[in-house]
């Protein structure tokens, strides 16, 4: 029995975050400490496995309520499902004919969830390997992002940008240009400019995340997209500027100069704190991890920090003052 593996790995947006909907650019990496894994093989039927994230069982009304609370009512099989079915359009767009073997489908992950780390968009990733290959079609990787945001979006009515399905895609270290002079089109998907980055260029890193409370994407995006739709202008020019600090920086990372990107790392932030009414919870990852000496920003939408730190005594101390306000602080792989 051949069976098929594939994995994507957690995004975290360094700077320009989250201009990628809004014609922006941003910086963003995958962290290899986490994974979502597909597992695909010939089957007599189409089947989508359960698994552990999808939980049907409680002890109690209680638990469904705290689980809901912090991870929101939908598992991976719905992703899953609207992939198959966007991967099925495409082919039909593409004229690509699929053969007529079933397969069963099941999946993993160890991203936290709903801290911003692009879990979804993993699974959803990973999934697209695995019929890529089970059907032997070659999807473009230059359009594969906009395939993946395009279960996202059109299947899912879940409002979010191509960053994380670069990432994703690309992997490693990648600089994202979403202008509109860039845009082009290929079996109806839109793409941009997109520039994979020596990751031996950045400084050393550290990633938090909030191991307590999470806030799905959509509570965030939905608010931002509606704002910029009336022209509000703190949204729209907050954009234009976060979009300019992703092109700074990776000109700071070009040039080695890690302090111009901590500074970077941190306006970043700052400008979203600007615009946006953040939750306490968030605001205190980042405010104790600048105690310390650390550059910070949000990875994603929230629930997740990144940034730079000087020396090993600083990371030392980052531990136990995140830990202070539940986060949890690890290294990312690159």
């Amino acid at each position: 029995m051949n069976i098929i593996r594939k994995r994507a790995y957690a995004r975290a947006a360094l700077v320009g975050n989250p201009s990628d909907g809004y014609g922006g650019r941003t910086l963003s990496l995958v962290v290899r400490n986490f994974s979502a894994e597909v597992v695909l093989y010939e089957w007599d039927t189409v089947e989508i496995m359960l698994t552990e994230e999808d939980r049907a069982r409680f002890r109690s009304v209680h638990d469904l309520a705290l689980d809901v609370s912090l991870h929101g009512y939908y598992g991976g099989i719905r992703l899953i499902k609207a992939t198959v079915k966007r991967f099925v359009d495409y082919c039909r767009t593409a004229g690509v004919r699929l053969h007529d073997q079933n397969f069963t489908i099941r999946y993993h992950t160890n991203i936290p969830r709903q801290v911003g780390l692009a879990g979804s968009s993993a699974i959803i990733t990973a999934t697209l390997r695995c019929l890529m290959e089970f059907y032997a079609v070659e999807v473009p990787l230059v359009i594969q992002p906009s395939l993946v945001l395009s279960v996202e979006r059109d299947e899912l009515r879940v409002a979010a940008g191509l960053q994380d399905r670069v990432a994703q895609t690309y992997e490693g270290l990648v600089y994202m240009d979403f202008g509109a002079e860039h845009e082009r089109q290929l079996h109806k998907l839109r793409y941009y400019q997109y520039e994979p980055l020596d990751p031996a260029l950045l400084p050393p890193l550290y990633l938090a995340y909030h191991h307590g409370f999470s806030e799905p994407t959509e509570v965030f995006h939905n608010d931002a997209q509606e704002r910029f739709r009336r022209g509000d202008a703190d949204v729209v020019n907050g954009m234009r500027r976060v979009a300019d600090l992703a092109a700074s920086a990776r000109q700071a990372l070009l040039d080695g100069d890690v302090g111009a990107l901590s500074r970077l790392v941190d306006e970043n932030f700052d400008v979203r704190r600007s615009i946006f009414n953040l939750p306490d919870w968030q605001v205190k990852m980042v405010d104790a991890a600048r105690a310390c000496g650390a550059s910070a920003n949000f990875a994603g939408s929230g629930g997740a920090i990144i940034g730079t730190y000087p020396n090993e005594a600083t990371l030392a101390a980052l531990r136990p003052a995140l830990e202070a306000v539940g986060s949890r602080v690890i290294k990312p792989a690159v």
